[in-house]
């Protein structure tokens, strides 16, 4: 029997499971797909929010200013990526302008550091390539980028290696209270916890209501974003938001912590919450919208596209809770901003489940570093495409990833079954070509890994190479 048992391989869950892992407890970690962070957590806009947006007296307000001061720590033990590069929210109007001045209120009153009111001519000081239209803005030096999906990955490879279980292709079917424990049946068996902890994001209703909690509704908000070459960073030095809307915090034009510029999302209620399909039309809107706050951008230099679902709910804020079923610990709409709150979520989960009666005895042998699979590349750096030392021999040009990266990334506890997990984890196909060079060449290494052909490695799922040409050309002509 399990201590505890996470539903979900996301940024919560992972951040759950690292935390759990400082004490002697025995965990495991479930979840649907092939690898971690499948869902909203690797597809999201990587924005560490300072906290101004959200309405005072919160969950939400409470986490995220929380959460955004335990980054920088968690980057230095983890390695994952992240910058604090600050960021602008621009007005064009009167109208505007009265938001920013609530927001900035709203942000005082939620403790947010480093904010500023700033006007038109001093915005384009600092950020000389936003539109001569804008007449204000709001600037939050707290504000930061990192890299989601590698986040996610960081996390439960220190989790992992602190003596955590993972179980991927471990869909939950049933979740049953029996006396003092719950049992859980997945596609691949049955297993017994202690405590259950449910952080299945978009699907967490479900799991909800496995239990008989059927009050909660999920509503997917689709997402849709463009991802535009390095060539295109020096638009934007900081995050650069317009005025929020009912639906979101509305189109950002923003550097990726990697260095690309990224432009999103919109914001869509669908009914599939699996569907992550972009469309040319709101690309095209995207694309539009972003001109208002950086208007010189190239369509040319769009790599890719791609889309995310947040979880939101029909709760009036997120749900953290285990006081209706003891035992189990529901998160329920953890929406934006759930990747910047995260870490302070998990720390209220622990807390929940010490007064739930979980004994926490601290691990001596606790292991708080990891080290990072990228190594910087600085100009002395000789790799080569046909270089025999793995250290040098580079397998993705555009990134200059190398082979040791690529072998180290299979050598980290977590299963690596496709060659976009390999992409996740090194960016071997993140780069001008998309995969064009280096796809073959990771494909082999990864069969030779696994021991089977090379036509046996997937590359994402159901998406196909030629579809993926198609849809990139769409995207050339917005």
């Amino acid at each position: 029997m399990y201590d505890v048992c996470i539903i979900g391989a996301g940024v919560v869950g992972a951040n759950i499971a690292r935390e759990l892992s400082r004490y002697q407890l025995k965990i495991c970690v479930l979840d649907r797909e092939d690898d971690v962070s499948c869902g909203c957590s690797k597809a999201n806009s990587g924005i560490v929010h300072g906290g101004y947006s959200d309405k005072p007296g919160t969950l939400k307000a409470e986490l995220c200013v929380k959460g955004n001061r335990m980054y920088a720590q968690l980057d230095a033990q983890l390695h994952f990526g992240y910058r604090e590069i600050g960021s602008y929210v621009l007005a064009f109007d009167q109208e505007s302008l009265a938001t920013l001045q609530r927001l900035y209120e709203q942000g005082q009153q939620n403790g947010v550091g480093g904010l500023e009111l700033i006007d038109g001519e001093e915005m384009r000081r600092r950020e000389p390539h936003v539109s001569v239209e804008v007449t204000g803005a709001l600037y939050c030096a707290q504000a930061g980028v990192t890299s989601p999906y590698e986040f996610v990955i960081a996390l439960m490879e220190n989790a992992v290696a602190n003596g955590v279980e993972l179980k991927l292709r471990h869909e939950v079917l049933q979740l049953e209270k029996i006396s003092d424990h719950f049992l859980i049946t997945t596609s691949q068996g049955t297993l017994t916890s202690r405590f259950v902890i449910n952080a299945a994001g978009a699907h967490s209703d479900r799991i909800a209501a496995m239990a008989g909690l059927n009050d909660y509704q999920i509503t997917p908000r689709r997402g849709q974003y463009i991802l535009l070459s390095k060539a295109q960073n020096h638009l934007a030095n900081s995050v650069i938001f317009q005025v929020p809307t009912a639906l979101g915090k509305g189109i950002l034009v923003t550097p990726t912590y990697h260095g690309n510029l990224m432009l999103g999302p919109n914001a869509e209620e669908i009914d599939d919450k699996d569907d992550v399909s972009t469309d040319e039309e709101t690309l095209r809107f995207i694309a539009q919208t972003a001109r208002l706050s950086v208007p010189g951008f190239d369509m040319r230099q769009a790599l890719t596209s791609f889309a995310g679902n947040r979880p939101v709910s029909n709760q009036k804020d997120w749900v953290i809770d285990d006081s209706r079923l003891p035992g189990l610990v529901n998160l329920i709409g953890i929406d934006s901003p759930g990747l910047t709150s995260s870490p302070a979520i998990a720390l209220k989960v622990v807390t929940l489940l010490q007064d739930s009666g979980l004994k926490l005895e601290a691990k001596p042998n606790f292991q708080a570093q990891r080290a990072p699979i990228i190594q910087p590349k600085d100009a002395a750096f000789q790799g080569d495409t046909s270089h025999t030392d793995p250290a040098l021999h580079l397998i993705c040009r555009c990134e200059s990833v190398t082979e040791a990266e690529i072998l180290d990334c299979f050598r980290r506890g977590l299963p690596v079954l496709s060659v976009d997990a390999v992409k996740r984890r090194t960016r071997a196909g993140m780069g001008l070509c998309q995969g064009t060079f280096c796809g073959p060449r990771v494909r082999a290494l990864l069969a030779q890994e696994l021991q089977v052909k090379p036509e046996d490695i997937p590359q994402r799922g159901h998406s196909s190479t030629l579809a993926e040409r198609a849809r990139k050309t769409e995207l050339k002509k917005l």
